[in-house]
């Protein structure tokens, strides 16, 4: 399994994981992959700055990545509060009503009431700042391309840049503004993704992009079946992301864990949603009543994001503190569907390679 990437990173397999958990992150490192701490959930930078001192002190000094949303264009903006002046009353209006036909309570005295902060541009830059006090190897934008002062900046740092693309002209566009590693993101994928299959995207973007610059690609993989066909589409490794949340680590992020198990652990493949209402962009959720409820006819349109990030933030927060599985809402891919246990992220890192290397020798036997 080994490719160049390995080589880049320092790392025994080309696996890389986006995870919002730090456990899990730090697991994936050591068990030989590069584990990607997603930043979007820390609205305190002193809170990241003390998490990623934890990654430092965690993963065996191995290497490990974090992961920023940061859009290519700087958007105009103020606080969250300034910005929640532009939210129609309309829509607030129909996510109290929601709430309360679903059956979700409002927020007990003293329970979270985390904002979106994570999602404004200059709370991503203050995150990228934070994480070159560290030693993270990687940083990769869930958006495109981060800005072109940020992408030297990085460098200047000693960390190589990642971006996640839906279509090969995309990976193009970040090749040209200095990103090192494109993440061919398919139509598979949970959270922010496009409309072309991984089947197809990866050999396009491998084609378009020329030998010279690695791809990872991503959308619908969680067995070594699946690496090896991305490493055949023409990969140099892989980026996963839903298979984690179906981790005993992941559990340390939230109490409320239980609701989140059951409802991936009964899903099928067929079980999710390409919609805006998460983050105001399309990006692919667990289909519950809150997803359902969106597509009724007279529901509002999302918002533009930031927008509907803070429109939702605290409804978010009430669905995971009802700890309702059938209301739930979470981004996650149709690997959905394969994810029926909890095990250690050890566990499901030594079966991604033990069925990859399988994979291989039955094609080894098909070619005689």
């Amino acid at each position: 399994m080994r490719t160049p990437i390995c080589d880049e990173f320092g790392i025994e397999y080309p696996i890389l994981a986006f995870t919002p958990s730090e456990h899990v992150a730090a697991a994936v490192s050591r068990a030989g992959g590069l584990g990607v701490l997603g930043c979007v959930r820390f609205n305190d930078t002193e809170e990241l700055d003390r998490t990623l001192t934890w990654m430092d002190e965690n993963t065996d000094g191995k290497p490990y990545g974090v992961d920023v949303v940061m859009p290519m264009k700087i958007p105009t903006e103020g606080t969250s509060t300034d910005l929640s002046a532009y939210i129609p009353e309309e829509h607030k209006k129909f996510v109290d009503e929601t709430l309360l036909k679903l059956g979700v309570p409002p927020l007990q005295e003293g329970e979270g009431r985390e904002g979106v902060l994570g999602w404004l541009h200059s709370m991503a830059r203050s995150h990228v700042d934070i994480a070159l006090q560290h030693r993270p190897v990687f940083i990769a934008n869930a958006l495109g391309s981060p800005p072109v002062d940020v992408i030297e900046q990085c460098h200047a740092g000693g960390l190589k840049v990642g971006a996640l693309a839906g279509a090969p002209k995309h990976a193009l566009s970040h090749v040209a503004n200095g990103v090192d590693i494109i993440i061919a993101q398919g139509y598979e994928a949970g959270g922010h993704t496009g409309e072309i299959a991984s089947m197809v995207l990866t050999p396009d973007i491998v084609d378009a992009v020329g030998p010279d610059v690695p791809v990872l690609g991503a959308g619908g993989i969680g067995s070594g079946r699946q690496v090896a066909a991305s490493l055949a589409l023409g990969a140099q490794g892989v980026w996963t992301g839903s298979i984690w949340l179906g981790t005993e680590e992941y559990r340390n992020l939230s109490a409320n864990h239980s609701a989140w198990e059951t409802a991936f652990t009964r899903a099928t493949s067929a079980d999710t949603v390409r919609t805006r209402v998460y983050t105001g962009k399309p990006a692919r959720l667990l289909k519950t009543k809150w997803t359902e409820a969106w597509a009724e006819e007279g529901a509002p349109q999302p918002l533009p994001m930031p927008l509907q990030n803070l429109l939702v933030a605290e409804a978010h927060n009430r669905i995971v503190a009802s700890n309702d599985p059938d209301v739930i809402s979470m981004p996650v891919g149709q690997i959905v569907g394969r994810m029926n246990e909890v095990r250690p992220v050890a566990d499901v890192m030594a079966s991604l390679v033990s069925e990859f290397e399988e994979a291989v020798a039955a094609l080894n036997k098909v070619n005689g």
